[in-house]
């Protein structure tokens, strides 16, 4: 699966790369969704609604939440950080 990275995820990466957070479970987490895996129930992976219809988000820790969309064959993380 390809992976097109949001300006704004390449913003927010470097903001929490600045904060020095744990980005290896940002790193996990991509690679589980980039292989088609399953994500463990821990990270409340759930789809989202309204304007973010064809979106989902997980929570990589309670104050850190990955917005994401995949498409057929393409992943396009849109991160965020409470």
């Amino acid at each position: 699966m390809n992976i097109h990275y949001t300006t704004q995820f390449k913003k927010d990466y470097k903001r929490l790369k600045k904060q020095n957070k744990d980005l290896l479970k940002l790193r996990t987490v991509i690679d589980k969704l980039s292989s088609a895996k399953l994500l463990e129930p821990i990270y409340r992976d759930h789809p989202l609604s309204g304007n973010w219809k064809n979106h989902r988000d997980c929570h990589i820790q309670p104050d850190w939440i990955l917005i994401y969309r995949i498409s057929a064959e393409d992943l396009y993380p849109q991160s965020r950080h409470l």
